[in-house]
């Protein structure tokens, strides 16, 4: 690889904020005590984890006491769907309703509680990649205990109606959990006005550190522990704090937060910049609706290729891109999320997402299309290639 690199995977992780880092360092050297700890320089730590958390209820619209810290989006998505399953049990309501195009976390997650005995129903996702407030109503029954709808997909970043499917699910008393990993810090949450119970975040999504994340509750539910031990995070998640973490997550979160809307439109004119682009190459399909996307997200479908070989050659151009999400990279298999928007597997294998950060440039953007184009003309006219 030579030049310079180009960074289009932010949807896989970000790089830390300057202000995360400046928040996080006092914690290494001078506010590094058990927060926990009686003694001065715990109360100091703990100081920092109060101030945490509520910067973080700020940014989402809720109350500090209705976060949970953990290690990011994964355990925040078990704990949400563990906590609303064994409440359902507890009054004899064993149906769960999602998405058949949801991140690994719920969807495995999902799996465990069916072998458990919950019945696991998965809607099935238009072809733009959103999911409809009238088919989750159409879908809740009277046994249903919760509904799991992802607030952003994390590969063909489609947004979904969350206040409508919140609206919906709280008229009829059913608990509503959104997986907002990919969500937070660029497009709007307000956990009140979107009526959702749950809801799970991860940090380095939004140039927060990685193995850092948190879980909303509403006030009234509480998070079942996925494990044993202390009182920390009110019992519900046992363990001494990550408090640089926390405390990074925090002030990633709020930096976020205060620019959002500068922040997407200018992302949203890039990305369409690079649609526009991109959709002049032959037999290439965007993947997800046009408009109704995070900011920075862009996937293509590209006929007659391998994804694989693509993102390959775009590394060696100093693109780093993705076929999809970074916990899948080198699967056998095609996308389960672009098979549930109806893509052929052919099709789903010659997927190519881009996803940009604020840091990206007009020359970024045309150095992006430039590579993209003539590499996969280059795959394409391969000896021996079948491109039908």
């Amino acid at each position: 690889m030579s030049g310079q690199t180009i960074y289009a995977d932010n949807a896989a992780s970000t790089r830390l904020s300057a202000a995360a880092k400046a928040a996080m360092l006092p914690c290494f050297d001078l506010v590094y005590a058990n927060p926990s700890a009686p003694h001065a320089m715990g109360r100091a730590a703990a100081a920092a984890l109060t101030d945490a958390r509520a910067q973080i209820a700020a940014a989402l619209g809720c109350d500090p006491a209705e976060l949970y810290f953990n290690s990011g989006g994964t355990e925040a998505d078990a704990q949400a769907l563990r906590t609303a399953a064994i409440l359902g049990a507890q009054s004899g309501k064993r149906h769960i309703i999602s998405t058949a195009f949801e991140h690994h976390a719920v969807l495995r997650t999902l799996d465990l509680l069916g072998q458990e005995g919950f019945e696991i129903e998965l809607l099935a996702v238009p072809e733009n990649g959103v999911v409809t407030a009238p088919q989750v109503a159409a879908a809740i029954r009277p046994d249903t205990c919760l509904v799991s709808v992802m607030f952003a997909n994390n590969e063909i970043g489609t947004l979904q109606p969350v206040a409508e499917i919140g609206a919906v699910c709280r008229a009829a008393g059913v608990l509503f959990h959104t997986d907002a990993a990919q969500a937070a810090g660029q497009t709007p949450i307000d956990v009140r006005t979107q009526q959702i119970d749950l809801l799970s975040l991860s940090a380095h999504k939004f140039h927060g550190p990685k193995g850092v994340g948190a879980l909303y509750a509403r006030k009234g539910l509480c998070p079942v522990p996925l494990l044993a031990g202390g009182g920390q995070e009110r019992g519900a998640r046992p363990g001494t704090e990550n408090l640089p973490g926390i405390v990074g997550m925090a002030a990633a979160l709020a930096e976020a937060t205060a620019c959002l809307n500068e922040t997407a439109a200018a992302l949203t004119e890039r990305r369409d910049w690079l649609i526009a682009g991109l959709s002049e190459i032959p037999q290439a399909v965007l993947n997800g609706d046009a408009e109704r996307r995070l900011p920075g997200n862009v996937n293509f479908s590209f006929a007659g290729i391998e994804g694989e070989a693509l993102l390959l050659l775009l590394d060696a151009r100093g693109i780093c891109a993705s076929a999809g999400a970074a916990c899948t990279a080198g699967a056998p298999e095609p996308s389960h999320v672009l098979l549930a928007i109806g893509r052929s597997p052919a099709l789903a294998r010659g997927a190519l997402r881009l996803t940009l950060s604020a840091d990206v440039t007009d020359a970024e953007i045309e150095a992006i299309l430039r590579a993209v184009r003539e590499t996969v003309a280059l795959l394409r006219a391969a000896p021996g290639r079948n491109n039908q």
